[in-house]
């Protein structure tokens, strides 16, 4: 098998990297791992012995020299392995979700469709299907094309809606984006397997809680602030997702390494009804590598939320305008603004978003204030004085980002290669934060 591995790295040009002092066959048909043939079992003892090259560089070692060593070309089916033999990232979040990496997709209205929610999940992630203004109808069918496209009709997936508090000291702008219909939504939430249940902008009805836990559904909630954690949790949450300031989408202003350890606290202090076990904490709002998603496993977060890096994905739903867009934006290419629903929104700037930024502040206030949705107003507005053309609608045309847009500029990759990517990144960071702790001698 050592030749037949050899002649294989010699084809791909990677002679002279050194082979791991054990004999491959024996620990192959030890595991009982296959065939020559076929490689398997192999590649996974050379990925591990790969890693420990590293504990080898000492610790001036940068991630990137680390990661030069693990960059060592690998046939390309054995990449999920490879990510594996690194060293499965078991966390509070995959053991709860069942889910193979602590990565989920955001709810992205237009974006996060059936395909991509599916594409996560065969990942090994966990695939969200999220919106507003959904039929039952609607949802149905989103839900069943999703499920047709996973390669495990039993995998976990869940579903994200907007349900904001209506009246009272709610938002003026605030309606019931289900048009009464979360009763039937959530029977088909129920029904269909989802695994998970996500309120975002708001708390869900205390009845709406029971119905999904009685179902041994869990219930997870989108929060941007310390405070809302409480709410949350007393309402009966399994799940946080806390969401830092630097999100595309709705968002609140508390940066994301403030938001995640502040919650962690929090959720420390309450017991999911489901598990009984402290509700699980998950990070979202400037995550996009495995750098952040270390970054966030070390602040507290036992997993993370991820939307700008999948836009750019292959199977998401997002144009292919809008897709070059992400990869071109910089870290200013984006207004936050409420025109779009009544709440803060960040979306990807253009000149007319750009003039209701700085001209139009006191009309957006007026607006608001009677509880007028800007955007909906002007539209309808020119509509009815037929001055509303394709270019005012595209400009108007919500199209989110977060502040990570910025580091978004690899194109082409499925959501796969995607999560591939950050795991493996993650391990590296991992593994290598280690060498920054030294060990004291025993007296």
């Amino acid at each position: 098998m050592l030749g037949t591995m050899q002649k294989y790295f010699d084809y791909r040009g990677a002679t002279g990297c050194g082979f791991p002092p054990v004999t491959p066959v024996a620990h192959a048909e030890r595991n009982g791992c296959g065939t020559p043939d076929t490689f398997s079992g192999w590649m996974p003892v050379f990925a591990l012995w790969q890693v420990d090259r590293t504990r080898n560089l000492g610790p001036m070692a940068d991630v990137a020299t680390r990661a030069s060593y693990l960059h060592f070309p690998l046939p390309r089916f054995y990449t999920t392995a490879f990510t594996m033999a690194l060293a499965p990232l078991s966390t509070p979040l995959t053991n709860l979700l069942n889910i193979q990496h602590p990565i989920m997709l955001a709810g992205m209205d237009q974006v996060a469709g059936p395909e991509l929610a599916a594409a996560v999940t065969n990942a090994g992630g966990f695939g969200t299907l999220g919106g507003a203004r959904y039929t039952p109808k609607m949802l149905r069918e989103m839900i069943a094309e999703m499920k047709e496209l996973l390669r495990n009709k039993n995998a976990p997936f869940g579903v994200d809606l907007l349900l904001p508090q209506v009246g009272g000291s709610a938002r003026k702008t605030n309606y019931d984006y289900t048009k009464g219909n979360l009763n039937e939504l959530l029977d088909i939430v129920i029904e269909s397997g989802a695994t998970l249940f996500v309120s975002a902008v708001g708390v869900p009805p205390q009845w709406a809680i029971e119905k999904i836990h009685k179902a041994g559904v869990l219930y997870g909630n989108v929060i941007g602030h310390p405070k809302h954690v409480h709410k949350a949790c007393r309402a009966g949450a399994d799940i946080i997702i806390a969401q830092g300031g630097e999100a595309g989408g709705h968002t609140g202003d508390i940066a994301t390494s403030v938001l995640i350890p502040a919650c962690a606290d929090i959720c420390k202090q309450y017991v999911s009804p489901l598990t009984s076990k402290p509700v699980t904490l998950v990070a979202a709002g400037g995550i996009n590598d495995g750098r952040s998603v270390a970054a966030a496993l070390m602040l507290g977060a036992s997993g993370v939320w991820i939307g700008t890096r999948f836009i750019v994905s292959k199977e998401s739903k997002a144009s292919r305008i809008f897709k070059d867009q992400v990869i071109a934006a910089d870290y200013d290419s984006w207004v936050k603004l409420p025109v779009w629903s009544g709440r803060p929104l960040r979306a990807l700037r253009n000149p007319w978003l750009t003039d209701w930024e700085v001209n139009r502040q006191q009309e957006i206030k007026e607006l608001m204030d009677k509880g007028v949705v800007p955007l909906e107003f002007e539209l309808d507005k020119l509509h009815k004085a037929g001055k509303l053309t394709d270019e005012i609608e595209d400009a108007a045309a919500l199209r989110p980002i977060g502040v990570v847009g910025g580091s978004v500029n690899k194109s082409g990759q499925s959501a796969q290669e995607i999560v591939d990517e950050i795991v493996q990144e993650t391990v590296i960071v991992l593994n290598s934060a280690a060498s920054f702790v030294n060990p004291v001698a025993k007296l």
